[in-house]
């Protein structure tokens, strides 16, 4: 898909037609009632972001799960955050592990960019579905939480281990000498992928494959102790041994081939889906998902120039899978604040947002002159003819580069195929981390940032 650059006319048309169909949010707890009947009786609602640290993109979707639990009873929010991270959450929501509270429960993300998910909004909705649950008659529908991303590697080998050293410690040794030639690697994994490159490493390959086929074939023996909480305490073990699996492959392909390991990442957090999905199902059950991902990642890929590059996405896969089952809603905004990072590893900042680009979806919503609304069409043909135009859209990850702002967080994209409904919010607020640190305590940069001119 080609960059497009709009006509005058026809980006005054397309605002005009955001003005007739926008739904204003103004905080009401109708706002999204249209939303809600649009998804209906859908097993899945994926809800995206802009950005990795913006407020209100995590206000706004902790308002619509909230009525997605109370209204419609699903009982999982799948994250785009490490297994074993949210497997603490989820041990602390439904009352059990040694946290005290949802801050200590949140601890566990230690991995840059803290910030996705070690902040104050999802902080208070940790809180929230701990007292939710709580409230529930015999925990009879608990809402849990759960991680599909895959950089976890040693921490999910160290959790591989424990569960086999508390059920089979023969086998908790075999894992140790097979997972051995990765732990020089555990603490910074990026350095597995390069070393084989290099030819300094083996590939481990051949031994997490071992691992994950005994650990299945021998399922039968760890299941004989009956109940939920063996068959629970045995998935999540046979999950970590799938992300260790998966991370091998993914570290071992990401400095050869972009393409190939971005989709091999999507395709696992897919599948952690779905397999997270068959366990909830496992007793006649009909499970219902929450799911919090970046807009790259939810929106359909096929709609967005990802597809010209050979990428594909959780979203595009979702709708595959589960065809009318599935609800994919963007988010979006035209400036403000983010935190976010100048580069890998480096400290949260405070940012200001630069606005949209002339023409983009973005300047569109921007121009239709409401503060925040809901864009939701009853089905994919009732998108204005005006709003189905491929523009560009704004992407901004963990890392936000203003100066090359253009290049690095513009694509070009069909936003009525990409969503099937889109939240705008004009101008949105950085989110606050927990672990603030001074770069991002420093006085918010003026509105010439960066040149200060």
């Amino acid at each position: 898909m080609a960059a497009p650059v709009a006509a005058p006319h026809a980006e005054a048309e397309a605002a005009e037609a955001v003005r007739r169909d926008a739904l204003a949010l103004t905080g009401d707890p109708a706002d999204y009632d249209a939303l809600l009947g649009r998804i209906g009786d859908a097993r899945v609602v994926l809800l995206g972001e802009a950005s990795h640290g913006t407020h209100d993109f995590h206000r706004e979707r902790i308002r619509i799960t909230k009525r997605l639990i109370r209204e419609r009873g699903f009982t999982a929010v799948a994250i785009e955050g490490d297994w074993p991270d949210a497997h603490r959450v989820n041990r602390f929501v439904h009352g059990l592990g040694r946290d005290s509270g949802a801050e200590q429960a949140l601890r566990g993300f230690r991995r840059f960019p803290t910030w996705m998910w070690r902040n104050a909004d999802v902080l208070d909705f940790v809180g929230w579905l701990r007292a939710h649950n709580d409230g529930l008659a015999e925990g009879r529908g608990a809402v849990g939480v759960h991680g599909l991303d895959l950089y976890s590697l040693g921490a999910s080998i160290e959790a591989v281990v424990g569960y086999l050293d508390r059920h089979d410690p023969e086998a908790a040794e075999r894992a140790r000498r097979r997972y051995e030639c990765l732990q020089p690697y555990s603490g910074e994994s990026t350095e597995y992928g390069r070393a084989v490159l290099l030819g300094v490493s083996a590939s481990c390959r051949r031994h997490v494959l071992a691992e994950l086929v005994e650990l299945r074939r021998r399922a039968g023996d760890y299941l004989r102790a009956d109940g939920p909480v063996a068959e629970d305490d045995y998935f999540v073990a046979e999950r970590n041994a799938a992300l260790v699996a998966d991370a091998e492959e993914y570290y071992r392909t990401m400095f050869g081939d972009a393409a190939a390991s971005w989709n091999l990442r999507d395709r696992h957090m897919a599948d952690t889906l779905d397999h997270l999905m068959a366990h909830m199902d496992r007793h006649g059950a009909t499970s219902r998902v929450v799911v919090w991902e970046h807009n790259s990642h939810i929106g359909d890929a096929r709609a967005t120039q990802m597809a010209q590059r050979g990428e594909l996405n959780v979203g595009q896969l979702m709708r595959e899978r589960h065809p009318r089952e599935v609800v994919l809603v963007g988010f979006t905004t035209h400036t403000g604040t983010v935190t976010a990072a100048s580069g890998w590893g480096a400290p949260a900042e405070r940012m200001r947002v630069r606005p949209a680009l002339e023409g983009s979806y973005e300047a569109v919503f921007h121009e239709a002159g409401i503060p925040a609304f809901l864009l939701c069409p009853p089905s994919a043909s009732a998108w204005s003819p005006a709003l189905r135009e491929p523009r560009l859209e704004r992407a901004i990850g963990v890392i936000y580069r203003p100066q090359t702002e253009r290049q690095s967080h513009w694509f070009a994209a069909d936003i009525a195929a990409q969503f099937d409904a889109v939240v705008h919010i004009d101008t949105t607020r950085a989110v606050e981390p927990l672990e603030r640190g001074r770069h991002w305590d420093l006085t918010e940069p003026p509105e010439t940032y960066p040149s200060a001119l």
